[in-house]
């Protein structure tokens, strides 16, 4: 069944697509919903950190139940597809009411943000979401394709995130500047968000459940497992729990370089302009190793193998880089972006097919086929991830004294801007490097494979 190709090239492309609409939204609130609220709506940095660590904590809980209704979902859509497709409506409605916070009292601001942050991340993207990454394992079973398809997905995802990063900045000041204009904004990104995910949900197809179910499993109880079920057998799997740490600690990196990254450009190299370069210089090169990424795994003949290598090399360029920023040299600074951008590639190419690596573990080794559930971490950990990455941004620039109303900060919140941007994300890639050594689970599943071959010649 793996070596079974069961995808033409417009079916990966379509499935891709559908990342372009998840970060219309998330690129937006990850990068900017720091400064909307601190310098359009005048509210506290810390304050805001600690409401959207609070939210991402209960947003974690929403992840596991979400990825079991998923899998007792039958319908003609399939068992993703319908909450793909109808979460993004929240999503899109809850991204445009989350940018547009009405002048009221401090207090009834916050509260807002809070009811619609949650919204965004404990329901409709997590709905969203999970659907979207267990399609990956719904529409093919074969591991080379499963890799194409994270490789595909990963060059929209970060071309659109790239986009947003690039571009938002200035439409804002275009429509006005201010809470108006980025409440314009979300409203462009909101609908194209609606419309891109529309054509990915409608134009790929899950695989029949019998394709979905290995020989001789237990049908019944491969297609509804109940949620305690569904729970055990997670935490029964210990490759899973790595992989939730290896999200957790991605997007949780990613929280804090995405908050900080805007504050760094404006107020340490007192350039603007250069977050866009610098965007250019993480994203094109990503998306050049993403495209040979199913190749360098073909030829490692290991997933984990190329993926733990790739972020080697790129916490040593982070390393470099650190010292490259503390000589101002843009030059060189750019030149180990571009180096760690091309380390952290094959990560975001291979990880969903890590996660089905994962759920096929389970299905060899006890029978049941929880592939929703499985997939649950990679929204837990993109939310509780990020969510813990934005805290820890908000909490730091208030230590750091950072006021989103002064024209000029202190040599305290600049050193801390510093910080956050360049010395945290490499202590956080390192912990991923150690997290990959450990994550054996190719092994593990050729091990199975061997011996149900074993059981069967015996026979």
């Amino acid at each position: 069944m793996k070596d079974k190709k069961y995808l033409k090239w417009y079916d990966k492309v379509a499935y891709a697509s559908g990342d372009m609409a998840a970060n219309c939204g998330y690129a937006l609130i990850s990068s900017f919903m720091m400064i909307y609220l601190t310098n359009a709506v005048g509210l506290n940095s810390a304050v805001i950190g600690t409401l959207m660590l609070v939210s991402k904590i209960f947003d974690g809980v929403t992840d596991v139940f979400f990825g079991t209704m998923i899998d007792r979902t039958r319908s003609k859509l399939g068992k993703a597809r319908p909450w793909m497709l109808y979460g993004q409506i929240g999503v899109s409605a809850s991204l445009f009411l989350v940018f547009s916070i009405p002048g009221m009292s401090a207090t009834m601001q916050y509260a807002y943000f809070f009811v619609f942050y949650t919204a965004y991340n404990a329901i409709f993207f997590t709905a969203n979401n999970i659907a979207y990454a267990t399609l990956s394992a719904l529409i093919t079973r074969n591991a080379e394709e499963r890799v194409q398809l994270g490789s595909i997905r990963f060059i929209f995802s970060t071309a659109t995130y790239m986009i947003v990063l690039s571009s938002a900045m200035g439409l804002v000041e275009k429509f006005g500047g201010g809470a108006q204009g980025w409440r314009m904004v979300a409203l462009i990104f909101a609908i194209l968000g609606l419309a891109i995910n529309t054509f990915s949900a409608l134009m790929v197809k899950e695989l029949p459940d019998e394709e979905g179910t290995a020989q001789g499993e237990n049908k019944q109880k491969a297609d509804k497992p109940g949620l305690i079920t569904a729970l055990k057998l997670l935490v029964k799997n210990p490759y899973y729990l790595i992989i939730v740490g290896l999200y957790i600690l991605y997007y949780g990196g990613n929280g804090i370089s995405s908050a900080s990254s805007v504050y760094f450009y404006n107020y340490y190299f007192e350039n603007p302009a250069l977050m866009g370069i610098m965007s250019l210089s993480g994203t094109l090169p990503m998306i050049l190793i993403l495209a040979i990424t199913p190749v360098l795994v073909k030829k490692a003949g290991s997933i984990r193998k190329v993926t733990m290598l790739g972020y080697l090399l790129s916490s040593v360029a982070g390393i470099l880089q650190i010292f490259a920023a503390m000589q101002k040299s843009i030059p060189l600074f750019f030149i180990l972006a571009v180096v760690r951008s091309l380390g952290m590639g094959p990560f975001t190419g291979t990880i969903n097919a890590l996660i089905a690596e994962t759920a096929d573990y389970t299905r060899k080794s006890t029978g049941i086929s929880v592939d929703g559930t499985m997939f649950s971490c990679s929204s837990i950990g993109v939310k509780v991830g990020g969510g813990i990455g934005s805290a820890i941004a908000g909490i730091l620039l208030s230590v750091g004294g950072f006021d989103g109303m002064a024209e000029v900060q202190t040599a305290g919140a600049v050193n801390m801007i510093f910080f956050m941007t360049t010395v945290l994300p490499v202590v956080i890639g390192l912990g991923i490097v150690v997290l990959l050594y450990f994550l054996k689970v190719e092994k593990a599943n050729a091990e199975l494979d061997l011996a149900q071959k074993k059981e069967a010649v015996e026979c």
